[in-house]
């Protein structure tokens, strides 16, 4: 199945809509046509997997409780396949516990987001996603970060260790960077989510800290002798310190 994507940036970003209830696929569907995106709706996982089968979408918003194939399953498949892995994924579901959503992050959503729902903040978190995935922050300045083994070319969006190519998300990856930019000093949780996620305070607010510790912990995982590096200030934040030697 050819999944290339069109390098055109001039073409609006692609936004698929994985949700069963019609209605409410229409009604994002619109919220985001409005904003100038091209949206595209499935209402199970076989149709999502034709859709990306004709053009990776660049964001893809997912019901987790779909029929037959659960939203869980296809975010699994989509994270488990490399011309997939990379695609940002927005949950949207009814299940609004907080064990779901550390379940909805650990499966490797970037956000998670639970109805009912405000359409204005889904169009703003959607736009937020896009936002950090396309454009390295301004203090990076093209510059490639380094620490120890570990090597981000931000405006390659390519993290290697050792010389190997990491499989992050685009969020684990503005993590990283986030990170690495402020080696040795101790950021907030809050401060990682206006940075990592590229939202202003007050949204930043509305999102659960939880979802910092999730992807953090998914991190550490796939940064694999290096990821004790990322430590964690207790009560406070995260920061990555690399041992004497190392560096």
């Amino acid at each position: 199945m050819d999944r290339s994507r069109s390098k055109d940036t001039s073409v609006a970003p692609r936004v698929l809509v994985v949700e069963d209830e019609a209605d409410i696929a229409a009604l994002i569907a619109y919220q985001l046509t409005r904003e100038g995106f091209r949206v595209e709706t499935a209402s199970n996982a076989d149709q999502a997997l034709s859709s990306i089968g004709r053009e990776v979408p660049d964001l893809v918003v997912l019901d987790r409780m779909l029929p037959e194939v659960s939203g869980d399953e296809l975010l699994r498949l989509l994270r488990s396949e490399s011309a997939t892995q990379r695609i940002p994924v927005l949950i949207l579901t009814a299940k609004r516990e907080q064990e779901d959503r550390i379940e909805g992050l650990e499966l490797g959503a970037d956000d998670y987001l639970t109805k009912p729902f405000s359409p204005r903040e889904l169009v703003l978190r959607v736009q937020s996603i896009l936002r950090r995935v396309a454009e390295p922050s301004p203090e990076a300045g093209g510059r490639i970060l380094r620490a120890g083994p570990l090597s981000v070319d931000v405006n390659a969006h390519e993290a290697t260790l050792e010389g190997d190519r990491l499989s992050l998300t685009p969020t684990e990856f503005r993590l990283l960077q986030a990170l690495l930019e402020r080696q040795g000093r101790t950021q907030s949780r809050r401060q990682l989510l206006e940075r990592a996620w590229d939202v202003e305070s007050d949204v930043a607010g509305r999102i659960h800290t939880r979802t910092v510790d999730m992807h953090v912990r998914r991190l550490r995982a796939k940064l694999g002798p290096v990821g004790d590096w990322v430590e964690t200030v207790r009560g406070f934040g995260y920061r990555i310190r690399i041992p004497h030697g190392e560096g």
